[in-house]
Formats: structure tokens, sequence, C-alpha cells
């Protein structure tokens, strides 16, 4: 497991780490000192640890950062902690920290519902980030991909290397069954096989688990019942890291497959032992980021409905691109701007009825 400390130090400089306890395990603080008198905003993520949470706080702070003028917290448990995780969003909501809005990354709807409710009491401005929320939440503003489109996207990379009339066996994974966006992309990988290689059986999704060992433990067995599978994939991040160390380890002929950018996954894809699709989860939180924040300090209405953030493919084509611009968090926020300002300044192309998210 990757450590905390790389969120804490990449998300703002002169930032501030608090611990608090969470009934079950301490959780993460990282923000901009208070300033009295200034808007706060927050964002409450599920984990302090994975990559796509990682890129979404670095995200979320540079979007804040480009306002100005504006106060920010990122907050969330070490690892998935569903209850944890509603705790700090409640502590939010109770002490007023968060009073000029509150981003919001959770998969337990049914933990969150009554919290949600008490912050729309609150009068707290709401902004869904990566998983979006049941219509009963009534949080008009969602930001995130469409992962169906990105599991096809995956399974298409995999596709353009198998021979046009192949035959066998692709497997699939996740590690939290149930997590919608995760679902999607599975069924996203498996009706595109199914469109452009009807000769392949996709067996899956199986449940990988998110523990680091078990995750690797459990790709091992699925390789081994499966020895002539054309293909491996996996729908999130630790899938990444666990295949491209089983691809490499054996020199597998199979293809890999798998979900954002955690550094070893980049490695991977440098030595050709993996396929990546990134969801650039930097753009959601900057977008996240940017809406509290001017929310916050100019009272500007939010937008209503689902901004649509793409993804891109991670191949041995781009990837000493993408390693540099990985390097640190100017290097993202340089690169990711013109993209930013694409997605805030064509809403026609990327705001879309919230009934269309997926």
């Amino acid at each position: 497991m990757r450590s905390p400390r790389r969120l804490i130090t990449s998300v703002a400089v002169s930032a501030v780490l608090l611990l608090a306890g969470t009934g079950c395990e301490q959780s993460a603080r990282v923000g901009s000192a208070g300033k009295a008198g200034r808007p706060a905003v927050a964002f409450v993520v599920p984990n302090t640890s994975l990559n796509f949470a990682m890129e979404m706080a670095d995200g979320f702070a540079a979007g804040v950062r480009e306002v100005g003028g504006v106060d920010y917290s990122i907050v969330g448990t070490p690892r998935n902690d569903n209850a944890g995780q509603a705790k700090l969003f409640d502590d939010l909501v109770t002490t007023g920290k968060a009073d000029g809005g509150i981003s919001l990354f959770q998969q337990a709807a049914d933990i969150f519902a009554p919290l949600i409710a008490k912050a729309h009491a609150e009068k707290i401005p709401m902004i869904a980030v990566d998983n979006r929320m049941d219509t009963t939440a009534k949080i008009d503003l969602f930001v995130g991909n469409d992962n169906y489109a990105l599991g096809q996207q995956l399974a298409g990379e995999v596709v353009n290397r198998l021979p046009a009339d192949a035959k066998g066996e692709v497997v699939i994974g996740t590690p939290v069954p149930g997590v919608p966006v995760l679902d999607l992309r599975a069924q996203g990988i498996r009706d595109e096989f199914r469109r452009r290689l009807p000769g392949i059986e996709v067996l899956g999704p199986f449940d990988t688990k998110q523990d680091p060992l078990v995750n690797q433990s459990t790709w091992d067995t699925l390789v081994t019942a499966n020895p002539t599978a054309l293909a491996y994939l996996g729908t999130a991040d630790q899938d990444a890291v666990s295949l491209a160390a089983i691809h490499k380890r054996d020199r597998a002929k199979w293809l890999a497959g798998a979900f954002d950018l955690d550094p070893e996954a980049l490695e991977a894809v440098k030595s050709g032992d993996l396929l990546l699709m990134s969801p650039e989860h930097f753009v959601k939180g900057a977008i996240a980021g940017r809406w509290q924040a001017r929310h916050a300090k100019d009272g500007g209405a939010l937008p209503k409905g689902w901004i649509y953030t793409p993804g891109l493919a991670i191949t041995r084509s781009n990837i000493d691109e993408i390693i540099k611009r990985q390097a640190s968090t100017s290097a993202k926020e340089a690169w990711f701007k013109p993209h930013i300002e694409e997605v805030l300044g064509d809403q026609k192309t990327y705001l879309r009825p919230m009934s269309e998210a997926r």
C-alpha cells in the first residue's frame, strides 16, 4: 500500500496535517491554514492511500488555488472505510468547517443519505465527484467519467492487439463488486468484446479484493485457473499493480490491462507489461475544486447536471509524456490546464443531463 504521505506533501504547500479518530482508524486532513473571514470548502474522499483518490485530491487543491481566497481541506480515511468517511463528512457539516461547500466522493449511498440530508438542512452546497448520487440525494452537480465508455476503451486497446478472428477467453476482475463505476467499466469491457470479437468468451468479473496482497494472490489464482486466457483485465488501480507484477514475473505472453496511474503501473506500461486506461482523476478534482471555490467566494450558482470528463489510454506511445506529467503537482497543473479549460468552457459538449451519467 502506498503511503498517505505522498498525498499530504503533494496537495498543498504549507499544508497542515491533523489526525482525528473515526472510531475505526485515524484519518488524514490536509489543507491550507485557515484565515478569519475567508470561506472554506472541503473534499471528502474514500481513502488517502490509493492512486485514484490521491489524483482527485491533487486536482481539487489545484482548482481551489486557481480561484484563490478560499481555504480548503481534504479528508478521508487511510483505507476504504465507509463508516469512517461518513463520520468525517458529518464532522464537517456539524462544525461548519466547510460552510462554503463540500465535494463528496462516496461509495455507500445508504450510509451517507441521512448525512447529506443534514448538510442540505444546513444549506451547505455539495458536488458529487466520480460516483453519481441517487436522485433522492438532491445533489444537482456531478463531475465524473463515462465509466462504461472507459471500459469499452480499455477493451478496444486489447482488441486492437488481437487477431480479427481471435477465439479464446478474457478474464475480468474487480476489487469492489457493487461499486457502480467499477461495475460499469466491467460491463463496457464485456460488451466491447461481444461487439468486436464475438469469438471471445469473457469470464467474470471476479472479486479480486482491494488489499494489495490479497489482490495479487487472487489474480495469481485466476491466471493459474485460466492458463490459456488471452488477456486479464482489472477495473481499478490495485488490479493494475498486481497484473503488472505477475506479467513481468512470468514473462507472460497474455495481455494485461487495468485503470489509474499508480507509479508501478506506469513503469509496467513502459516495459510492455501493461495497458492502462486513465480516468484522469486530476481533472475531476480540479473542476470540482474550482466550482466549489467560485461558489464559496462569489456566490454564483453552481451548474446543474453531469460534467463529463474524458479518460485517456496510456500506452507505450505516450508513456514518457505521462510519466513526466505525473512527476510533480506543478507538472500536472501545467499539463492539465488546457484540458480543464476546455471542459469548463464548452458546456455544450461537457455539461450533460444528470440522467445520462454512467
